[in-house]
Parts: structure tokens; sequence; C-alpha cells
């Protein structure tokens, strides 16, 4: 039954929760599984039960330019045999679903299509020539820069002319071109929008010029390439398909590769992928016992590779490889992805597959998708109302001037302004008169010319520049730097900073996100024995061996159960003993864990670190070696294990890795007493359905309590089994499995098969117990964003008691509250539960309101609701009909915890949301598995931390602790809103006051550059800067009085109330700039262009006395850009009106000389401010907001108004609650 030689052929690897793909849910996700040799993905990192998040699909072909999608996700739950699907469609034709139902034939359907010659790759090793005779496969050069030196001036044009305000002022420049329309000098009507478009085009040029140069470094990386019979380097750039390769160790994988051979004897080469999906621990990899002996350098090597057309899977490969005869088949575990990096491993050899842009890093290589603010696409809509307040004036000014032609027909001739007749030689001629109609059209073109104005231009730039400046304010922010990671926050959208300020609706994932995902082993029931010690007596214990005369010690020590301890000491003699010998072993032994020594100041002492996929199985491992079963060394063939200090050998037989469906993993060891025994660990759901319950019934039910136990204390648990295999059983087993790895379709199918019939009859050692400790200051930042009346949702796939466990303790859930659970297994039961639920959380609100009117206890202390609900259900509720019941009964609870939700659940919850209302969501997670949900939501954060960067790289924030969201949305999203809302409407102020009155002649008698210079110099600096740094409340106010957030909730700061109120004072500032000057030089000789320069000296010091009078905090970069402005603009005027070339020549000299100009200047202030701080002073004194009172407490600092500025606010927040 043994061979001489120890072999191993896993299952091929089946991507768990945290390995999911970083893009969007409608990408195309491929063949997640593969055959051939695979590495090990162990269990799920993020909790054994969240095997429903993960996607399972078989094998399938796409060619390159195509995008399918998964056919299914399933989930089969043991107990109740239920089919749990999360099926989408074909993208761009079928919506996405999150919670339909289907047969498990679908997924095998998927992989029944082979390899044929239409979408297959051919790659023939060590013969480049052959490989690209028929297509010439792409180059190994990579280009991430989006533009070149030709295409850079039309392909940028055309990205920034998608803004429709760009082509309006095109238009209105194009339209002054024409001399029936010249209005302003010709180039003068260019030069905004140029200005705007040069800045936004260096900003591009700029970035892609570090893309060109970072792509230059790339390209021009060296890699060893067998050329003739030796290794020669070649630049990545010149690297081709088929050509053999070879990688030294900790160097970066040029290109995708299939391996050949390694220095590991086995065949095993160890990757670091923390370039390609951020995670930094080890990966295994592996080339085929069939290449292993094969040196090209030596001998020729000769063969074919067929795979699959490039796709953007990461984690699959269909292959197969001809070699010496034989038909070998490949899956992901045989290839090596550009990226990488070879880590403790010499050398390794590949031959290229995948090249330059159809590698699998580059064809995944794009970000989140874009998202617009809620401020900016109400924006839009102000826009298109002035726009059409804009058709409607023109159309007015078009009609009068008709009107007045008709009406002065005959005088014509030589009207003053408008002479028809021309003296200037001395033949009289007309000048050009078009007639009656046309003079109406071009009267109502150039009527849109002048008043161009009143749409901002610079206002697009100016919330850009704003963003930055928030942008760069927020990453710079002390309080939101993570000294564990040494991470800043990163503000990867610049486009939604002042979304943070209006979140309603915060959708949370628990594992890494609530907790710190550092998993520390707690406890553990063996046969039927809770040990627990107390949780009080454990000590901190340490395990060393001694290896090649130097003392390994393990990296991380773990608390150790002393009664346990004893029990170890005492061997294997007592049948109790026995177990607990076996229940660490499989600890020891039931992993893909990689050992690696790390040297230490003391040269004989190293430590081990146990690098895995998994934080669990590192905890595992660490807890078995503190209890002295110290794993010291793996090979793809055999593991060592110090046992109390007795090393043994185990030959890995085989290896099933964790999956979603059987939500477990196990592996088959030869041991060193002849015998053949099978190690499981996985979920307790699908654990007990292998178990043999007819053996130890007491010892099962006992084990079911303590997982509970377990459970309700916020552990995550694993269930461990094993079963002695007869000769017969293993070698059934090894024809099976050697005949499902190498088949080449319906492979995954059919090793689960396999893995299923080995793993049955399985007699229970045990279950672990590991905790994952809540993040500092989790449970203060969930009360404060309630307290701000942000609805905290979490959505874990954790069991129900861990989930319930971490929001008590979390502060989520109360003791006060009155919780809802809904465990259904059908449509039907779902429907009954959410009606019953639905009536009983309407009557505790009415209670709750009732006693609220009866003078009871407040908001805070009324009756609450909790919503508990599991992943089974909402299978069911997720598209359907029943989708309505759940958010109403959402909307009534004050809480809403989602337990075992697969990744697309997650998603389904957040679109449940965000569909059926106009709040804003937020959604934040730290895995693979949390960003179909973080690209759901209207703003999504991704927390840096134990399980890769898939989530950060998805994210438009990311930070790296839970508690960083509230001064995220307390303080500066409430900043940014706030700011923003308020420059929004100042624009719109501020470029409308300064259409005036033209007596239907649109005779302008302010210049053409200083209407130019109006938006760039004379007014932009101030509104750029009080965007960037004004503040309408401290800090520490903000993070006190978490009620004051409600301001953006309620749209406070930009509303259409606001806005038409800001231009029917727009409209009276107007008035009183043009109207105070005409009557004051009504009957004088003042020319045109000096009362020009008096508008436009009148309007510039007018608005911006209006943004100072609004101004809450000044700084001296206050003071310089609002009277620098005013200062700036006298310049330019003189400057202007001293040039003898341009109109207006020495004007502002004259008319600055009498004093009716300067009187002006002052009656035309204080007129057009004085409605405007009246009535803000009234509003402000009898009617204050929140932010008013504690603007007022915050300035006064007076104690006896806390208590009434608090019971204000807390009164606001109570009556939105009910």
């Amino acid at each position: 039954m043994t061979s001489k030689r120890p072999f191993l052929i896993p299952s091929p690897r089946t991507p768990n929760t945290q390995h999911l793909p970083t893009l969007p849910i409608y990408s195309d996700f491929l063949n997640s599984t593969s055959g051939g040799t695979g590495s090990f993905s162990g269990m799920n990192s993020r909790n054994p039960a969240a095997a429903d998040n993960s996607i399972n699909v078989e094998p399938t072909t796409l060619n390159s330019t195509s995008l399918r999608s998964v056919s299914s996700l399933q989930s089969k739950a043991s107990q109740n045999n239920s089919v749990w699907e999360v099926s989408f469609g074909d993208v761009g034709s079928k919506p996405v679903r999150y919670g339909s139902r289907g047969a498990d034939s679908e997924a095998l359907s998927m992989s029944q299509k082979e390899l044929n010659e239409e979408n297959v790759r051919v790659v023939y090793i060590d013969d480049v020539a052959k490989t690209n005779e028929r297509f010439a496969f792409s180059g190994n050069s990579i280009r991430t820069a989006k533009y070149s030196i030709f295409t850079f001036l039309p392909r940028n044009l055309f990205e920034q002319f998608h803004r429709v305000a760009y082509i309006y002022f095109l238009v209105i420049a194009v339209l002054n071109q024409l001399p029936q329309l010249a209005v302003f000098g010709r180039g003068v009507s260019i030069l905004p929008l140029a200005f705007v478009l040069l800045v936004t085009a260096v900003k591009d040029a700029y970035e892609d010029y570090r893309r060109h140069r970072s792509d230059r470094i790339e390209n021009n990386r060296l890699a060893s390439v067998l050329v003739g019979n030796q290794f020669q380097p070649k630049k990545w750039k010149d690297v081709r398909v088929g050509e053999i390769i070879k990688i030294q160790a900790n160097e970066a994988i040029p290109c995708d590769m299939v391996l050949l051979s390694t220095s590991d004897p086995t065949g095993v080469a160890y990757v670091q992928t923390i370039n390609l999906d951020g995670e930094s621990n080890l990966k295994t990899r592996y080339a085929k016992q069939e290449t292993l002996s094969k040196l090209p350098d030596k001998e020729k090597i000769t063969g074919v590779i067929k795979c699959e057309n490039p796709n953007r899977n990461i984690y699959g490969l269909h292959a197969f490889m001809e070699i010496d005869g034989k038909r070998l088949s490949l899956g992901p575990s045989n290839i090596v992805l550009r990226g990488c990096e070879l880590k403790n491993t010499h050398w390794a050899l590949g031959v290229a597959v995948y090249a330059g842009r159809e590698t699998k890093v580059m064809l995944n290589n794009s970000g989140a998708p874009s998202k617009r603010s809620r401020l900016e696409t109400r924006m839009n809509f102000e826009i298109i109302l002035l726009s059409g307040f804009l058709v409607t004036l023109c159309t007015v000014v078009s009609l009068c001037a008709a009107v007045w032609l008709r009406r002065n027909n005959e005088k014509l001739d030589d009207i003053i302004f408008y002479r028809k007749k021309d003296y200037s030689e001395g033949k009289v001629d007309d000048y050009n008169y078009y007639g009656w109609g046309l003079e109406i059209i071009f009267t109502f073109l150039m009527s849109v010319i002048v008043f161009q104005v009143m749409i901002p231009i610079s206002l697009y730039i100016s919330m850009e520049l704003v963003r930055v400046g928030q942008a760069y304010f927020m990453i710079r922010d002390g309080q939101m730097y993570d000294e564990a990671s040494n991470s800043r926050f990163q503000c990867r959208a610049l486009n939604i900073n002042e979304d943070l300020g209006q979140i309603k609706y915060v959708f949370s994932d628990k594992t890494g996100t609530l907790t710190e995902n550092k998993m520390e082993f707690q406890c553990a029931s063996i046969w039927g024995v809770d040990y627990n010690g107390g949780r009080s007596s454990l000590e901190q214990v340490g395990y060393s061996v001694e290896v090649d005369g130097k003392i390994l010690r393990p990296k991380m020590k773990v608390k150790a159960d002393p009664e346990l301890q004893q029990l170890l000491r005492s061997g294997k003699n007592t049948n109790e003993g026995k177990h607990v010998y076996e229940f660490f072993l499989a600890l020891a032994a039931c992993n893909t864990i990689v050992p690696l020594v790390v040297d230490t100041s003391d040269p004989n002492v190293g430590l081990l670190d146990y690098q895995g996929e998994s934080p669990d199985e590192q905890a595992l491992v660490y807890a078995a070696a503190a209890y002295g079963f110290m794993l010291i060394e793996r090979t793809s063939g055999h593991i060592i294990i110090d046992i109390q200090g007795d090393r043994k050998r185990f030959n890995v037989l085989g290896l099933h890795e964790f999956d979603s469906d059987r939500k477990r993993m196990s592996v088959i060891l030869g041991c060193p007493d002849k015998t053949v025994k099978v190690f499981v660990k996985g979920a307790d759901t699908t654990m007990f359905s292998v178990i043999d319950k007819r053996l130890n019934l007491d010892i099962i039910r006992a084990t079911e309590v303590h997982i509970h136990a377990y459970s309700s204390l916020g552990l995550r648990t694993l269930v461990v089994g094993m079963r002695e295999l007869s000769a017969t059983e293993f070698e059934q087993w090894h024809l099976s499995f050697e005949e499902a790895s190498t088949a080449l379709i319906g492979r995954a199918a059919l090793l689960r098969n396999v893995a299923g019939n080995i793993e049955n009859n399985l007699i229970i050692l045990g279950a672990s117990g590991i905790e994952d400790k809540l993040q500092l200051g989790v449970p203060e930042a969930i009360d404060s964003l309630r307290t701000a009346g942000v609805q905290v949702w979490v959505l874990t796939g954790d069991k129900q008691e861990t989930a319930i466990s971490i929001g008590y303790s979390s502060k989520l859930l109360t003791r006060r509250m009155t919780q809802i659970i809904i465990n259904s297994s059908s449509k039907d039961s779902c429907r009954r539960g959410l009606e019953d639920a639905v009536l009983m959380s309407r009557k505790l609100l009415t209670v709750s309101a009732d006693t609220h009117t009866d003078g009871g206890n407040s908001g805070h202390g009324g009756t609450q609701v909790a919503l508990i609900i599991d992943g089974t259900s909402l299978v069911y509720i997720l598209d359907s009909e029943l989708e309505e019941k759940l958010f109403e009964l959402a909307s009534n609870c004050a809480v809403v915890l989602c337990c075992r939700v697969a990744p697309l659940q997650k998603a389904g919850i957040v679109a449940l949301v965000k569909n059926r209302t106009t709040d804003m969501t937020l959604a934040i997670g730290d895995g693979a598995n949390d960003v179909s949900m973080i690209q759901m939501a209207d703003v999504g954060v991704g927390i840096s931390g134990q399980e890769g960067r898939q989530a950060v790289m998805a994210s438009d924030f990311a930070m790296g602790q839970f508690r960083f969201l509230v001064p995220l949305l307390l303080v500066h999203g409430h900043w940014n809103y706030q700011r923003m809302g308020y420059m929004i409407l100042y624009n719109f102020y501020r470029n409308a006051v300064y259409v005036l009155f033209t007596s239907f002649s649109l005779t302008t008698a302010i210049t053409e550059w200083s209407s130019m210079l109006y938006s760039i110099i004379y007014t932009a600096a101030p509104t750029i800067v009080v965007g960037i740094l004004d503040k309408d409340l401290s800090r520490r106010t903000l993070l006190d009085y978490p009620q004051l957030y409600g301001a953006g909730q309620r749209q406070e700061c930009y509303n259409s109330k606001l806005f038409w109120l800001t231009i029917g004072d727009t409209l009276w500032q107007s008035l009183a700039v043009f109207f105070i000057p005409l009557f004051a030089y009504w009957g004088s000789s003042i020319d045109t262009s000096s009362i020009g320069d008096l508008w436009t000296l009148a309007v510039v010091i007018l608005v911006n006395f209006h943004l100072a009078m609004d101004v809450i905090r000044w700084n001296w970069i206050t003071h310089a850009s609002i009277w620098g402005s005013i200062i700036a603009t006298w310049i330019c005027v003189i400057v202007i009106d001293a040039i003898p070339s341009l109109v207006g020549y020495w004007a502002i000299f004259q008319v600055a000389k009498t004093a009716s100009f300067w009187l002006c200047l002052l009656a035309i202030v204080t007129a057009a401010i004085a409605p405007r701080f009246v009535v803000k002073f009234l509003y402000q004194y009898y009617r204050p907001c929140d932010v008013q009172i504690a603007r007022e407490f915050e300035k006064f600092g007076n104690p006896s108004a806390s208590n009434p500025a608090q019971i204000e606010m807390d009164a606001i927040l109570d009556l939105r609650r009910r």
C-alpha cells in the first residue's frame, strides 16, 4: 500500500471568500477550478460558515474579447439539503441576481465545453516561431498610460467634453466668432474655456507622464530567458510566448508562466502575490512530475500546451500539456502570474503562456466604477434650470428688441447706438442690416453670448481644486493614521468628498472590519470535554525544539490550558490522551501552512513563522505548537512534526482543499505506524453531516453544546474529525482521485464527489474556539454613528450566535432592544415570518411613540427593534416580491444584522436600500468578499487589514481602522458637505449677479477683458480658499455632539429652497448694482467705459463682501484671498484702462476723480447686502438651527447654554426617529 516515494495529488484550488477577484460583479469571473496538482487555499480565513461567500464555477472557455458571467454560486446546507445559489446573467443583458435558486447541474453544465481549436491557445514549448506562426500573440511590453504624443490632444479633449457645460461654452465661443454675433473679442471669448481645458489637460498630462515612466521601468527589467542552450538576460518587453524563463529567488515573474521544474525535488515553488492581490502570505505552486527532471539547458524540451484564451480570472486555469506522448491536465496551481515574486525557492523554470497586456494582472488592471456625488448631480439639475431661465431671458430680450425695432423702424438710420447709415466716408452706406426677422434671431444668439456668465464654467474647476485641498487635509489628519499598519487615510476618489457628510446607512462587514482578524486560539472541546481553563487560568506558553543545532520557537505565543498540557504529557496511553493526541495532530497537519525560519539577534535561536493564506489556520497551527505538536517542515510529499520532543514524518498522500460546497478540508496521511488516516476539519453545519452518529452520540451532543457556548462568546468554531482508511479504501480513493484530477471536463465536480466519498463516517475528535477581538474604539464609534442618526447594518458570513455576541460587545445591540430573528428554509415560511415581524415592529414603534408623547422615555430609551436574518432566508427574499416586505421591516428597525451571507447577498442588501430610498449609503469592508458591497454603495470604504488589499483597491476611500469612520464622517464629511454646498450656491450667485440690465440692446459697458477675468482672477481665489479652509464648527464640537451630522442628512446646506433664495437675493443685488449708478449719473456725460468700470469694481467688491460676511473661521490665507482679490481687480482695471489700444482708455482715472464714484460704490454695497444681513440676523436669532446653536455655544462657551443646546439637538433627532 505504501509507495517508495511519497506522492501528493492535491485537489484543484477553489477560491474562498478572501480570494475573490477585485472586480465588479459584472466582470467575467471564470473557471475557478481546474485540475492537476493544486495549491492549497486552506480553511476560509473569515469563518468556516463563510463558505457561502465563495464562488465555485466549473471550467469554461472564453475568447479573449468575450465577457461572460458566472453561472452560479452554490452552497449546500447539510441539515436540510437545501440549495443556495446566487446567479447572475450575461453582462449587459440580464440584471445581477442576489438570491436565486437553481439545480446543481448548472455549474456542471458550464464545464462540459472541452477546449477546441476555436477557443484554445496553442503554445509550443521553447519554439517561439511555431507558437506565433498562426497568431502573433501579444508581446510582453505593457502600457498603463492612457495617451501618446499623438493621441493626447484629441483624446483628452474628447474626455473633457463629456461635461455638457463645456460643450455649451464651446458653442458660445464658436457663435462669438461670427461677425454678426461678435459681442466680445473673438480671442477673449475663447480664453475662459481654454483656461479650464488647459488646467485639466496639464493635470492629466502629468499623471500620464508618471504612468509612462513607470511603464518604462517595468518594461526594461531583465529576465533570464533560454536562448539556444543557455540562459541569457533579456528585457521583459522582449519576452515572447513559448520561451522558457528561469526565475531566481526573490525575483518577480515577468509574465504568466506554466511551471516546468523547480529547485525543490518535489516540484513545489512558493510565491508571494502581494503585487497581485495585496496578500503577503506565501502560496504554493507546483510543477508536473513528468517535467521535473527536464533541464532545458542540458536537453531539448519539446511539447505543446493548450490553454484557454486570456481572461481575468486570476484563480483559475483550464489547460493541458502534451509531452513525451502524455496528456497532462494543468490547473491554477501549475501557473505563476506576472507580478508575483518567487520566495523560499532557489529557482524555478517555466514557459510563457500569456504575455504583456494578455496577462491576468493586466486584464484586471481596472479601478472601481466611477461615481458622481449627490451634490454634483443636483447641481447639474440646477444648471439645467438656469439654462432654461437663460433661454427664457434671451427670448424676452429678442421679443422686446423686435418690438423696439418695429416702433423705431423709421428712425433706425440715425438713432443713437443703432445708426444704420455709415457717414464715415464721403459716400453714405448702410451698415450690415439683415432685416427685422434676422435681427431678432441675431439678438437672441447675441443675448445667449452676453448672458453666458450665468452658467458658471469656473465652478467645475473650482470644485476639482477644492476637492483636492479637502483630500489633502483628510490624508494628513493624524487622527486617521494607523500606527499598527503605518498607513494613512487614502482618498482614492476625489469626486465624492461631500457625500461623506450625508450618509444615512452604513453597511459593515464584521471580521477584519469590526474585529482585528488576528485570530487567537482560546479553547477546545476534545472528546466531549471543554478545555478552557476557565479562560482565566490560561497562561501564554512557548514551545521550542532543536533542529540542526538551532533552537526554534513559534513566532507567536498562545494561551494554554494547564490541564490539557498535563494530559498531553501522559501520552497516548489512556483513551482520553489518545483522542487529545489525534486532535492536535489534526490541527498541526490538516492545513496548508508553510513554516519559515526567521533569524533573531541570537544566532542560535530562530523563530518559526507559520505562513498561510488563512489566519484561522495560522492560529490553529500556533496552538498545536504551544501544546507540543510543532510543524517544522512541509514539502509537497511529506510533513515533519515534532511531537513532545519526538520528531515524526508523515507522508502527505492526498489533500482536498476547502471549497464553498463542502465547507471543509481534508488531508490523507501515511503515518509512521504504517496506517493511513484522513483528518478533516470544517464548519459545524457540514461536519456533523459526515460524522458517524452511530458512534459516541453523547460526545457529539456535548460538542454541539460547547460549540454553541463558544459562538455565544463571539468565538469562531471549527469541528475536527478523522478515521482510519483500509488499504482497499485508500486504493479506491487513489484511483478515483487520479481519474478526476486528470479529467478535462467536469473536473471540479468529480473532485468534489471524490472528496465527499472519503470524508464520511468520521469519528469526531472535537472543536476549536478562536477569538477575533474587536478593534480598538469600535463600540464608541458605533455609538457615535447611531447618535448621529446613521443606521449601522452588519453583514457577515459568521454564525448567528457569533454575530449576535459581537453585536452586544460592539454596542450595536443592547439588552433593551427587541430582537426579531428570521431563520427560514422556504419562501412560504419567509413570507409568514416577514409579515408577522412587520406587524410586531409597527406595534412596538406605536407603543414607543405613545410613551414618548406621554412624557416617558426619550427616543434613546424607547423600545427599539433589531432584525437578525440569515443568508438562507435572503436566498428566498432577494430578487422576489418579498424584498418590499424586508425593506419595510428593516426601515422600522434600529439595527439590522445579517448572518451567513454571501458576497452578492451583501451587495443585494445594499441595493435593497439604495434603490428604495434617496438616503446615502456607505459600505465598509476589508476582504475580497466585500468588494461587490463596496462598489454597490454610494460610498465605498476599504479597510487595509489582514485579508489583502482587494477591498482597498475597489474602494473610494481607505483607512486602517473602523473607528476612523467617526472623524471621517462627523468631522471631514460635515466640513466637506458644508463647504461644497455653500461654494456651489455662492458660484451661482457670483456669476448671476454679473448679468446686468441691458435695455434689450445687448450693448455691454463692461470691457471684454473684465468679463473674461471676472471668474478667473477677480473672484476665483476666495471661493477656492473658503471651500478648502472654512469650518463652521470645530472638530471637538462635531465629535462631542454627533447630532450635528444630521445637517447633511437633512440637506440643510444645499437644497431647492436655498437655491431659489440665492437666486432671489442675486436678482436684488444685480438690480442694486445696475440702477444705483444709472440714477446717480442720469443726465450726465459719463461714457459707457467709465460706468462699466464702476459696475465691475462694484460687483467684485460686493461679491467679496458677501463672501466675507459668511466666512466663519478667518485666517491669514482667507484675508489675503478676499482682500487681495479686490486689490487685484483694481490693479487689472487700471492696467486695462492704461492701454491706449483698448476701448475705455483712461476711463477709470477720469471717473475715480469724482465723489459720485465713491458714493456709488458705498451705496451699492450697502443697499445690496443690507437685506441679506437683516434676514440672516433675524433667522439666526429667532429660528437657529443645530449648527448655529452649537456655534454660539462654541463662541461664548457659556456652560448654562450647554444643556439647552443638547436638548434642542436631541429633540430634532428624536422627532426624526419617530
